[in-house]
């Protein structure tokens, strides 16, 4: 099977000097098609290792992006292999829904303000209606909630048509409804053959639900793996968060 993702010796600043790395001496790789969660505490190196995957930050070693190196690869080539959808943010311009899900179309595009083909317009709008929002297409992105505007921004990570889909805590002060709607269209999603899913998550009910295999960070390094039916009951998810998770969340169900 190919690899989606590898890094080899990865080690990632926020300073250019790379004096204070904030993940050190990563290695890893995700295969095609796989669904992966990377788990650690607040702090651990989380979302900056997805930022120097797809080369946002400073970084050294290699990082092979679909067996090509990031560090030769324009931005436009990133993104067309790799989505990125972060965390719910506030919106500073005023675009309609679906004006928002065709920006996902500019790498097919021969530049970024040029115009939208009527095949854009069509993948955008079907990337609304997989995740319902095709009724509101024409509403001003800053007048929806913040569930409707977290879908279109996935709608619009859809329409990018990339393989492989970064998420960086994408339910965070979202309700229990639209957490869970959005993790069915992302498990749809995984589904299709040759998908690759990377999330960062707060929420490891959701990590379980959506990957295959956990990867565990702590001080900015990773410290194991494990396969989906072992992660709650490991002893790197007790280490990785110094405290018994297992515990904490059986206890709180039981009682």
């Amino acid at each position: 099977m190919s690899k989606a993702i590898v890094c080899n010796n990865l080690q990632a600043s926020y300073d250019k000097s790379m004096k204070h790395p904030v993940i050190k001496d990563i290695n890893l790789s995700i295969e095609t098609g796989e669904s992966v969660c990377i788990l650690g505490s607040n702090g651990s190196g989380k979302s900056t290792l997805l930022k120097a995957i797809i080369g946002i930050i400073p970084c050294s070693g290699q990082v092979l992006i679909n067996g090509q190196d990031v560090s030769r690869m324009t931005r436009k080539e990133i993104a067309g292999n790799v989505a990125f959808m972060t965390q719910l943010s506030q919106v500073y311009f005023s675009y309609s829904a679906l004006e928002t899900v065709i920006l996902g179309r500019y790498l097919h595009m021969p530049h970024f303000f040029g115009k939208p083909t009527e095949k854009d317009v069509a993948i955008a709008k079907e990337a609304l209606r997989k995740v319902g929002m095709e009724k509101l297409s024409e509403r001003q992105i800053g007048s929806l909630s913040g569930g409707e505007l977290q879908r279109v921004f996935l709608a619009r990570t859809f329409a990018q048509e990339s393989n492989i889909l970064f998420l960086d805590e994408p339910t965070n002060h979202l309700d229990l409804k639209v957490v869970s709607e959005l993790s069915e269209y992302l498990d749809e999603w995984r589904k299709t053959p040759g998908h690759t899913l990377v999330g960062v998550y707060h929420d490891i009910s959701l990590a379980l639900r959506l990957s295959d295999r956990g990867i565990f960070i702590k001080n900015g390094r990773v410290i194991g793996e494990s396969q989906r039916a072992d992660i709650l009951t490991s002893e790197i998810l007790k280490e990785t968060f110094d405290f018994d998770v297992y515990e904490y969340i059986r206890r709180d169900v039981t009682q």
